[in-house]
């Protein structure tokens, strides 16, 4: 240590670099897939409508309510409107939104500085239901689904991932059974593989992060009780303009609901069939896709900036039906859908359109003013989508298909009550 070219101080760095013995532990991965995906062929854009009948005896109806009261999607009012957002007066989107602000945001918009329009998203995603705890769970794509979710996150409010112009940063917080197991040992590799595969596809370096990996308790009779591996993923993301932040909510009537991204039959993990137990689906988990993803979140982030969408929302828990559900009853408005245009690269059937948990899907609201600026602009980026349909002044939610008729038929009233009711305290 030197003080204006004075030695001042003078410590041994041995100690430091080398004082500590190094521990050498094993870890082993006996999941097959032992290669990090870090490109993959780009897809091709087609447009599939649901050829199957409603898979299983459980109607979409009941599905969908079930779900909503989900306690990984329910509303969390009652704690949310405990803590105070207005610290120091500076939220543009504040955790609940839309006409009565009872809607869930997908990230918070704050202005660090009152004196400049530029503002931070803050935002986050995790996948638990991906990782080794799943039939074929894979902590692998487990963390690449929780980076995914949080770039669409802040994408949804206004984020610009260019890190020339905006950039988005991410933060780790991982939770993992001790990994004193080399078993455990080997799904934190595999989830540090996929943090590092995420990081550079989506040009979302980690800034900082921490761990908890004791997670799991021995009860009396000896049995070994286990949290699924899990990555919280923390996204901040800069907003260049404030005043062109999004939110959620349906805004209009009349105006188009576009499904922006393609589904898969992969149902794996998904919360449908943890409600249901429903076994008849495709029951591999989804798998993000390193190319498609970043294209996707660059499109959608290039629409929100030229102010060609009046809302947009993150399609993730509970699959396409319970993000537009959310949508209607925040802004207060009906809806009215359809199946047919879903683009996917398979058939699918009406269960798996609905309720199938494909990441890097996006729901956007666009007026017909600027319909066909953003068709435009989504197929030359290559970027799949399909119209899957429009706001309406009535207070319903009705699903179609061409193959089977009317699917759903459900007040917003219903739909708002159940996902309320598990702590409307």
């Amino acid at each position: 240590l030197t003080y204006h070219d004075t030695e001042v101080g003078r410590l041994s760095m041995h100690l430091l670099h080398d004082g500590v013995p190094t521990p050498t532990r094993h870890a082993t991965w006996d999941g097959g897939d032992t290669t990090a995906k870090t490109s993959f062929a780009p897809a091709t854009t087609t447009r599939s409508a649901s050829s199957g009948a409603t898979s299983g005896a459980t109607s979409i109806h009941s599905s969908l309510i079930a779900l909503l009261s989900h306690p990984d999607i329910a509303s969390k009012h009652w704690i949310i409107r405990q803590y105070d957002h207005e610290v120091q007066g500076g939220s543009v989107v504040k955790p609940l939104v839309g006409k009565k602000q009872d809607g869930p945001g997908d990230a918070a918009v704050v202005r660090p500085k009152l004196t400049s329009d530029r503002a931070i998203a803050l935002g986050c995603g995790a996948a638990p239901g991906l990782s080794e705890k799943s039939q074929g769970g894979d902590s692998y794509w487990a963390t690449l689904a929780a980076i995914d979710e949080a770039v669409r996150n802040v994408i949804c409010v206004g984020a610009d991932p260019d890190p020339s112009t905006g950039g988005i940063a991410i933060l780790d917080n991982f939770c993992w059974p001790r990994c004193d197991d080399p078993k455990q040992l080997g799904s934190l590799v595999r989830a540090a593989q996929a943090c590092y595969d995420g990081a550079l596809a989506y040009r979302t370096p980690f800034v900082s992060g921490k761990d908890s990996l004791s997670n799991q308790f021995t009860t009396e009779d000896g049995k070994l009780i286990t949290i699924p591996p899990t990555l919280l993923v923390t996204a901040l993301g800069i907003v260049p303009d404030a005043k062109l932040a999004r939110t959620m909510d349906a805004k209009n009537a009349g105006n188009a609901l576009l499904l922006v991204g393609l589904t898969d039959s992969a149902m794996g993990g998904s919360h449908y069939v943890s409600v249901t137990g429903d076994s008849a689906l495709n029951l591999q988990i989804p798998r993000v896709n390193l190319t498609r993803g970043p294209a996707t979140a660059r499109a959608i982030a290039s629409l929100i900036a030229r102010s060609l969408v009046a809302s947009a929302h993150d399609c993730s828990d509970g699959g396409l039906l319970v993000a537009a559900a959310e949508m209607a009853f925040a802004g207060r408005l009906g809806l009215d859908m359809t199946l047919d245009n879903v683009a996917s690269e398979s058939e699918l059937d009406d269960v798996t359109a609905c309720f199938a948990q494909s990441p890097s899907r996006y729901l956007i609201e666009v007026s017909p003013d600027n319909l066909d600026a953003v068709v435009r602009s989504l197929r030359d980026a290559g970027i799949a989508f399909g119209q899957i349909g429009r706001f309406a002044s009535h207070d319903r939610l009705t699903l179609r298909c061409a193959k089977h008729g009317r699917l759903l038929d459900v007040s917003l009233d219903e739909m708002l009550a159940a996902w309320k009711r598990p702590l409307d305290w």
